[in-house]
């Protein structure tokens, strides 16, 4: 078949109630919604996970691709499950970048070279960048030709290059009609011209829907967006604060290399307590692994001239004194939380720089969770396993536990990544509270201009 066509009418299931929306032959439509009003339900859907409880839904037969946060995290989580690094000599690369695409030997095709994957082939996926391993997810499923393709915030994670790139692939798809293309988003940012439709999904239901200009221009989908920081509750009492050293991190000809391959040489990197640091460059360039030396999760901090906090690198302090006076937000500590645990609890651990909880918390820092959870907006999620909330609430959530014990030194990866465009302003709202406080140091890494905040003083860039 040519094109799938889905019907919905008066579909109710789980969190979702879809009174009439069709899709027609020919139609490129984008769902446009916050974080958790239902998108990935309306995923479980289409691809026939979730059974609709009443009303009927058309959705003929035929095969739907997928690419989003959560089926990167399910890939990553059965990576993990398989690594057999301690049966064998060196480490467990586990599936590589060929293998996930069912290569068999042949080249990838022409018309996916813009992705830039050639040189990845023969890496694990596991040691793949949040946008490499986003790429390489984005060409497996599109070689396994679908009639149907469900683009779960496609550009997140990709820098300015790539996403323009993409946006052309897309359009060209498009316009030859080979494969239909659903488009779930959270940003009018990612809505482009050859999006033909548009439908705004809120708290389960689609308020508007129909061509894409006409529901643009809708008042009601401008109230929806906006974001009223006078509206956010009071921010949290100060608590005690230690000494802070000066400069907090001095970083010396730094270098990563795996065997021939160098991932970064020779950076200089030097913060001040208050100088605020933007780090940009491109997808693989290093910077999740430049923040990994800083933060001691990558295995090569050990080997580099490295200062942080007035202690060098190696010198007999732990992980957990370095990690006391650190908050941090990534796409890896992201990954990592797989334990049980309620939206409270996981904020509430970043007390414990634990993942999971398993000290019994003190009243005061459960009253600054709780403020943290209404300054997040997940007061209401408060019990809900972390589990069970949306990619963009996780992350929200991850954000407070970074923020909960009032880190000298803030260090962001892509902190926005999953976010709608009110919990991104809602979270550079915090930055720039952050900068008037005077206390934390914000590190952050990032691809998009409009998170180029005043507030940095520096700008480091790499690639």
């Amino acid at each position: 078949m040519a094109y799938p066509v889905f019907e919905f009418d008066d579909v109710r299931a789980a969190s979702l109630s879809l009174v009439q929306w069709r899709v027609q032959p020919g139609e490129c439509w984008a769902v446009l919604g916050r974080n958790g009003s239902g998108k990935q339900q309306l995923t479980r859907l289409l691809t026939g996970e979730l059974v609709p409880a009443s009303g009927r839904l058309r959705r003929p037969d035929c095969h739907v691709g997928v690419l989003s946060f959560e089926r990167q995290q399910q890939l990553f989580e059965r990576e993990l499950r398989d690594d057999d690094s301690e049966f064998m000599e060196g480490a467990d690369a586990g599936t590589t970048v060929a293998e996930l695409l069912e290569l068999g030997g042949h080249p990838l095709p022409a018309e996916l070279a813009f992705l830039g994957l050639e040189r990845l082939l023969q890496r694990g996926y596991r040691q793949l960048s949040s946008g490499e391993a986003r790429k390489t997810l984005l060409a497996q499923q599109w070689l396994r030709s679908p009639d149907l393709l469900i683009l779960d915030e496609p550009f997140d994670s990709l820098d300015v290059a790539s996403r323009a790139e993409l946006a052309r692939f897309f359009a060209e798809v498009v316009a030859a009609g080979r494969t239909t293309l659903l488009f779930l988003l959270n940003t009018e940012e990612d809505l482009f011209p050859w999006h033909s439709h548009l439908a705004v999904l809120e708290r389960g239901q689609l308020v508007a829907q129909g061509p894409a200009q006409e529901v643009r221009d809708t008042p009601a989908l401008q109230a929806l967006l906006r974001f009223d920081a006078t509206a956010l509750p009071p921010w949290p009492d100060a608590l005690p604060r230690a000494t802070v050293p000066d400069p907090l991190i001095v970083l010396r000809n730094g270098t990563v290399a795996y065997d021939s391959t160098v991932i970064f040489s020779g950076i200089e990197l030097r913060i001040q307590h208050g100088s605020h640091t933007l780090l940009t460059g491109p997808n693989g360039s290093g910077k999740s692994t430049l923040l990994g030396l800083l933060t001691g999760d990558h295995p090569q901090c050990y080997g580099n001239d490295l200062t942080l906090f007035g202690k060098r690198r190696g010198s007999g302090e732990t992980i957990w004194e370095l990690k006391q006076r650190l908050g941090i937000v990534s796409p890896q500590l992201h990954r990592d939380h797989r334990v049980a645990g309620s939206t409270v609890q996981i904020i509430i651990s970043g007390f414990f720089d634990t993942i999971g909880l398993y000290d019994q918390p003190s009243t005061t820092q459960l009253q600054h969770a709780e403020r943290w959870l209404a300054l997040v907006g997940l007061g209401e999620q408060r019990n809900v396993p972390f589990k069970h909330l949306s990619y963009g609430e996780q992350r929200l959530a991850l954000v407070a536990r970074a923020l909960v014990k009032q880190p000298l030194l803030l260090i962001l990866d892509e902190p926005t990544q999953g976010l709608d465009d009110i919990n991104r302003c809602r979270v550079l709202h915090f930055l720039d509270h952050l900068a008037h406080q005077q206390h934390t140091t914000v590190l952050m890494a990032s691809h998009r201009q409009d998170e180029f905040l005043p507030l940095f003083r520096q700008h480091v860039e790499l690639g």
